[in-house]
């Protein structure tokens, strides 16, 4: 194919055959002891996002890391995502060197561990962390409670397919969300309405690329691009809103109004606004009764 060479693809592809951007996470657990220990992640990514029960990240690990065996013996992990500088980065990859226990390698960590108010069963968060996700591991999921702590020279099979123990050295982890926390400005920023100054200073890491280094890059202040929306018909609109709830009706002046809304989102969005109406007792969804409605889901938003 012309301007492109094959590459040979070959064991941790994403950093040997590729590049490859991640977050820079540090993920807390409880040790054997009850210490808390860190360890320095890039493979941790949204998983379940929509449509479930609960909200979930998925953490790669090596199974025989103390974050692997910690997981699989009592189940908590927290994601802390740290914010650019230099001094963190490199004490992140201070972290993530595989070999030293719990004890050798907090000693002289330059995190500050703060202690969850969720019970002192969980893991330390890093006081430094832009946004903190508390976690538990479903271990529900392909029956991956039976696989247990203990085996560090490598597990036998057979193997879990995307939950626990997947390999003989490798670990996968479905992190259930327990709840998110982050530093006021951020929260602020997300809540009121998201500027280029209200981004977090996030690093992006590309994964260990050779035997001397890890390499990333410095945050640089994100600009917008405005999203090119195709309005839908209006008629659309209408025949959709008509099948929500024959208690609410939406006028076709409302109808008008809510035609920039994508198709794929636009049930759940009528579905919400009948909510919101028959929570406020309102029967006709007009345009001064989106009004309301929509001051009631910046309130919503306000109040998580």
């Amino acid at each position: 194919m012309e301007n492109f060479e094959d590459l040979r693809i070959v064991d941790n592809f994403y950093q040997t055959s590729a590049f490859f951007p991640m977050p820079t996470v540090i993920v807390s657990t409880v040790s054997e002891n009850g210490l808390t220990n860190f360890g320095s992640y890039s493979l941790c990514f949204p998983y379940y996002i929509a449509g479930k029960e609960y909200y979930a990240m998925l953490l790669e690990c090596r199974n025989s890391s103390n974050t692997a065996q910690n997981i699989l013996r009592n189940g908590k992990a927290t994601l802390n995502f740290i914010p650019d500088d230099r001094k963190f980065f490199r004490e992140a990859v201070r972290l993530g060197f595989p070999g030293e226990t719990t004890e050798q390698k907090m000693k002289d960590c330059k995190f500050t561990l703060l202690e969850s108010d969720l019970g002192k069963e969980r893991p330390k968060i890093a006081a430094e962390a832009f946004q903190v996700f508390e976690c538990t591991w479903d271990s529900s999921l392909e029956n991956a409670y039976e696989d247990k702590a203990g085996q560090l020279e490598g597990y036998e099979p057979p193997y879990r397919n995307f939950n626990g123990i997947t390999s003989k050295f490798g670990a996968h982890f479905i992190l259930k969300i327990d709840r998110i926390l982050m530093k006021e400005k951020y929260r602020n920023s997300i809540i009121t309405g998201v500027k280029s100054s209200g981004f977090p200073r996030v690093p992006v890491d590309y994964g260990y690329r050779d035997s001397t280094n890890f390499w990333y890059t410095k945050f640089s202040r994100p600009y917008p691009e405005k999203i090119q929306a195709k309005e839908g018909d209006v008629n659309s609109v209408i025949y959709a809103a008509k099948r929500i709830d024959p208690e609410v009706t939406f006028t076709d002046d409302a109808c008008a109004c809510l035609t920039k809304i994508p198709r794929v989102f636009l049930k759940a969005a009528l579905t919400q606004m009948v909510e919101i109406a028959k929570s406020e007792n309102i029967s006709v969804i007009d345009k001064d009764a989106l009004t309301i409605i929509n001051d009631k889901r910046r309130q919503e938003k306000k109040g998580k």
